[in-house]
């Protein structure tokens, strides 16, 4: 059985008319810098969102550091984040001269825990930086209670949870900024490289513009330092064609992240939960295993895709050894990063897929179980 991990090409082959023709628009038209499209895309992403600026740029990762540097982040400060999540949440403080200062996660979202985070603000803590992952919201009004408290900044990165809901409002625009990717595995997937940063603020809009673009208004006139990275309007294009589908992919994800809790009934494994208020859009379908090596070993012998999200929480590798963070200083982040497994999630997931993914993962864990080893259950405590 063919089982892919992401699958990009059917999902494209299904609208490619619209996609090839927003393509060669672009190309016939010459502007492939700052065209049209892309003020058409950031325009559609702000009323999506229901906030009222959205700046694109070059990448998700890029997001997050234009969002640091239009707040006046840089050396000597503090930026309070999860350890368990994506490099480039802690790269992109660093690399402005701050300091990731993280905080352990809540064992059943993966997301940061808001009741450790109040610990963790010094003097020179500049902002939050939480992390939606997986697809689900963190519990932003504890988050925003506590940054509100401190007067301090909260960058929403939203990476993985483009169209997530906290409590009917979507992620991303509850902060003072949200960085998004699009990524081509993410829900909403450009064919390269591309990622946006929204705000509320006309200010903080403004400055974000001014970023992307070496720090200037004027073509040649630099009134801040800046960078290069601009959103391609090729991408913009492809984008705004797939955003209209949105919606209905991420009900697609729902229904094979709840097929799969069916089909793991009375198996003993823990399950994605879905936080009380929260739209989870199932970026990732992550199982929590004990015996999680064995499990994965189990699958790649079967041919069936699946991928650990992350195998090394970000105080333990060795680009973050300034200061040094011993290892056991976060638990519940290190536990999930030995348990945690994810399984083939995306749009065109057949049924008959599913079933035959969870059985290889139920014949897994009976075949651990036979060798004394229990294999399936994780620990969400």
């Amino acid at each position: 059985m063919n089982i892919q991990m992401v699958d990009l090409v059917t999902q494209y082959r299904k609208i490619k008319p619209e996609v090839d023709e927003a393509i060669h628009r672009v190309l016939d038209s010459g502007h492939y810098i700052m065209g049209k499209e892309v003020g058409e895309f950031e325009a559609a992403v702000a009323s999506y969102l229901n906030v009222k600026y959205a700046v694109g740029c070059a990448s998700g990762t890029d997001g997050l550091q234009v969002a640091m540097m239009a707040l006046g982040i840089g050396h000597g400060d503090e930026v309070v984040t999860t350890p368990f999540t994506f490099v480039a949440t802690a790269e992109t403080i660093a690399l402005i001269g701050a300091r990731p200062v993280y905080v352990d996660i809540d064992p059943r979202t993966y997301n940061i825990d808001p009741a450790k985070i109040e610990a963790a603000i010094t003097k020179r803590t500049k902002a939050i930086i939480p992390v939606h992952l997986y697809g689900q919201p963190c519990d932003m009004d504890a988050i925003m209670g506590i940054a509100n408290k401190h007067g301090i900044p909260v960058i929403e990165d939203a990476a993985q949870a483009m169209g997530a809901e906290y409590t009917g409002r979507k992620v991303g625009g509850i902060g003072a900024f949200g960085a998004i990717s699009f990524f081509p595995s993410k829900n909403l997937g450009a064919f390269g490289d591309a990622g946006m940063v929204v705000t509320n603020d006309p200010l903080l809009a403004e400055k974000a513009r001014m970023i992307i673009v070496h720090g200037s208004r004027k073509k040649y006139y630099h009134e801040i330092l800046g960078v290069n990275s601009r959103l391609d309007t090729l991408q913009a294009a492809i984008l705004q064609v797939k955003l209209k589908y949105l919606e209905e992919w991420h009900e697609a994800r729902r229904r094979a992240a709840h097929a799969y809790n069916r089909l793991f009934a009375r198996s003993g494994i823990i399950v994605p939960s879905e936080a009380p208020g929260c739209k989870h859009i199932y970026h990732q379908y992550t199982l929590r295993l004990s015996r999680r090596d064995a499990v994965a070993k189990h699958l790649a012998d079967k041919k069936i895709p699946h991928a650990i999200y992350y195998p090394i929480p970000l105080h333990l590798q060795q680009a973050f050894t300034d200061p040094v963070v011993p290892e056991g200083t976060f638990p519940v982040t290190e536990r999930a990063a030995r348990e945690v497994l994810s399984l083939p999630m995306h749009t065109e997931l057949s049924e008959e897929q599913q079933e035959f993914i969870v059985a290889s993962v139920r014949e897994a864990m009976s075949h651990a179980a036979g060798q004394g080893e229990p294999a399936g259950v994780g620990s969400a405590t």
